[in-house]
């Protein structure tokens, strides 16, 4: 596929540029682009892969940097360096290196922070909307004008992202979350929080308990979050808004790449899948071992791919912990939400059952 499109954007004034029906063609470049890149770079491209036309949306109804986009974990953040002058980090493999894997503000003034943890993105985006508004407000001195956090459905369940929700409903003035809702995290979601997304995703945001507005935000639900004509119209439907929103888009990680063929062990070796597939795509770091050149590797004796230090050694110590569980009931393996990438596979953490948190 061409990538003449996306070859000529360098900043978001040319996606404003562009004639509507041009969009989802870039949308298909940026998607080829991202497979490309993680062929021959690594690096997270299941979750871009699903963020493409909601980032795209973003940057034809917003106007970055004035408005401020605060991209949560920021992992997701490759689509929007695309659109922000840095498109040929992903094109031309001699640069591929001259980006990060994240927001960086010494890269880009559309990049507000450094980022690569999780859950904070709100509570960013209600100190930028501070800020703006002690200055006077959207049109004062600050320089920004809406304020938009966009954090993915994982990060959601951190207590600092409740924190943050709890803030920006006190805070009030123009604050607006964008909650991508991909059905899943690196690993499968645990926690109560995901049975009312649930809800909402079976009603078409209809249905309760609704923990947004429970917490006294506006909420929209857009189904089609793959569909970047939906996203734009939800989008300008909120844009300037006098109070805190939360636009609930429903997006499907590492579409774009081809069925799964490998088996669940392979799915957990890092390679998300489409489709009915996807449910066990566990990592969106597609092609990992060669993302993690620098570190020492070793093969995975079941699909043959490398294996990271950390996996490794990960897999040693289940596997010298699993003999213990029938004598030591009290045996837990307490582990973050990336599983997966700390050699703690899906059939182990079956195995383990209630002796894995």
């Amino acid at each position: 596929m061409s990538v003449g499109i996306l070859s000529a954007i360098h900043g978001p004034a040319d996606v404003h540029a562009l004639d509507a029906a041009e969009l989802p063609a870039l949308c298909g470049e940026i998607r080829t682009t991202l497979v490309r890149y993680g062929h021959v770079h690594g690096g997270h491209i299941g979750s871009n892969l699903g963020m493409v036309e909601a980032t795209v949306a973003l940057h034809r109804v917003f106007d970055s940097p004035r408005d401020r986009i605060v991209f949560d974990v920021s992992h997701q953040s490759y689509v929007h360096k695309m659109l922000t002058g840095r498109a040929d980090a992903y094109l031309d493999p001699a640069h591929h290196d001259s980006v990060t894997g994240f927001t960086n503000p010494a890269e880009s003034a559309h990049d507000q922070f450094v980022l690569g943890h999780t859950g904070t993105s709100i509570s960013l985006a209600c100190g930028l909307a501070k800020s703006r508004d002690l200055a006077g407000g959207m049109d004062g001195g600050s320089g920004i004008r809406n304020v938009i956090a966009v954090i993915g459905d994982g990060s959601l369940s951190s207590a600092i992202a409740f924190e943050g929700l709890n803030n920006a409903a006190e805070q009030g003035g123009n604050l607006i979350i964008i909650v991508n809702d991909n059905e899943m995290s690196i690993a499968e979601d645990h926690g109560g929080m995901y049975g009312t997304l649930a809800r909402l995703r079976a009603t078409g945001g209809k249905g309760g308990p609704n923990l947004f507005m429970a917490f006294g935000l506006d909420y929209r639900y857009v189904e089609a979050g793959n569909d970047v004509f939906a996203l734009i119209e939800a989008f300008e439907q909120v844009k300037d808004t006098d109070h805190p929103v939360v636009v609930h888009i429903h997006t499907r990680k590492g579409l774009g790449l081809p069925p799964a063929k490998e088996s669940a062990e392979a799915r957990d070796s890092g390679i998300p899948m489409e489709g009915d597939a996807a449910v066990a795509a566990e990592d969106s770091m597609v092609f990992e071992g060669r993302h993690e050149a620098n570190h020492w590797q070793d093969p995975d004796s079941s699909t043959g791919r490398p294996l990271g230090a950390r996996k490794h050694y990960g897999s040693m110590a289940m596997a010298a912990l699993e003999p213990r569980f029938a004598a030591e009931p009290g045996l837990v393996v307490i582990s973050p939400a990336t599983p997966g990438s700390n050699g703690i596979t899906r059939a182990f953490r079956e195995r383990a059952g209630r002796h894995y948190v």
